[in-house]
């Protein structure tokens, strides 16, 4: 007898192609290194250099960024490192076996939200109760984070922000137990694996619309700010 939910990998799909992926700043800014090397080494010149470049910061997708280096010898040196990664199915960092918190609900109510610290292994325990764990506003302190999730009779939520990785291994007996699998474009992005049982209880974990992780984005504006520095420089130095 199956005990895993029957339909989940038929909703998961496919991984998408990696040219498929959007691209973030920091391809961006790899590609622009590739053409001003070329700049220098007079294989492209001015006019070709800065009509690349603007291609390259109106660009979409890998696939679209690709387009402008594909002449060039760089490229082809640099195409064994992939871009983009998914996150791996199981931790790969050092997770200790004693949790740093334990959230329980036995015929009651427990909830971890707001702005709170998530500690490397969470321990989430609902019996004949109802537990949400909600990390869309939570201090990131490690790369990998590790809850598990224990249903009887109740439920555990578990909800992330949009911008990370989430993976799921957990068990349903007579349960439910989804984890709709998340991949951040990030490649340092915060990665949450929830696992666990579910008995004649639900553990559903998704991302939370609309809610990303601040220093994320605190790093995509200081690579968007160094973009506009160097399209400054680039004119004043004409």
């Amino acid at each position: 007898m199956d005990l895993q939910k029957p339909d989940l990998q038929k909703h998961a799909g496919p991984a998408p192609a990696v040219t498929d992926l959007r691209a973030s700043d920091a391809d961006r800014d790899r590609i622009a290194d590739i053409l001003r090397e070329a700049l220098a080494e007079g294989r492209l010149t001015a006019d070709e250099h800065e009509e690349r470049v603007e291609g390259v910061l109106s660009a979409k997708t890998v696939g679209e960024l690709e387009v402008f280096i594909r002449d060039l010898p760089a490229a082809h040196e640099r195409r064994a490192a992939p871009a983009w990664t998914p996150a791996p199915n199981r931790p790969t960092d050092a997770i200790p076996h004693d949790p740093d918190d334990n959230v329980v609900a036995v015929l009651s109510a427990a909830v971890r939200k707001g702005r709170w610290r998530a500690g490397r292994r969470i321990h989430a325990y609902a019996i004949f109760g109802s537990v949400e764990i909600d990390l869309s506003e939570a201090i990131f302190e490690y790369r990998q984070v590790v809850i598990k999730a224990f249903s009887f009779c109740g439920s555990v939520e578990v909800r992330v922000p949009e911008n990370i990785s989430l993976r799921g291994t957990g068990v349903g007996v007579l349960g439910d137990f989804q984890v709709d699998t998340l991949d951040s474009a990030e490649q340092d992005a915060p990665v949450v694996y929830v696992d666990g049982w579910a008995v004649l209880g639900s553990v559903d974990a998704k991302p939370k619309r609309g809610k990303l992780v601040a220093d994320i984005l605190d790093r995509v504006q200081r690579a968007v700010d160094r973009k506009v520095d160097k399209s400054l420089r680039k004119h004043l130095d004409r």
